[in-house]
């Protein structure tokens, strides 16, 4: 199921009508569910309308990019450091020393 994503004005809007017209009823009207409304509800008498404020989608692409070329970056990291031990390891069943500096 896909979730609609409200604006401040329609989460205002909706907050507002429950007033006038009551809560289960302006529910119905927007097809939003009571739990939904008492969240906003809540939010809005603690925080005002910065509480009502979209919030996902906030990073910005130059964010995102940079987060997943550091994804990319820790996973080349890792994958490295697991083949130097590879080898260390080759090496001392090789050498048969445990201090490689002696190799």
């Amino acid at each position: 199921m896909r979730y609609k994503k409200w604006t401040l004005e329609q989460k205002l809007e909706i907050l507002a009508s429950s007033e006038e017209i009551g809560i289960v009823e302006a529910c119905r009207k927007y097809s939003v569910s009571t739990g939904t409304f008492y969240s906003w509800k809540k939010k809005f008498e603690h925080k005002g309308e910065a509480g009502l404020k979209v919030t996902y989608n906030t990073k910005s692409k130059e964010l995102k990019a940079t987060e997943e070329e550091n994804r990319v970056l820790r996973k080349l990291l890792s994958d490295k450091e697991i083949e130097l031990e590879v080898q260390r390891e080759l090496l001392k069943k090789k050498f048969g020393t445990s201090d490689l500096r002696k190799i």
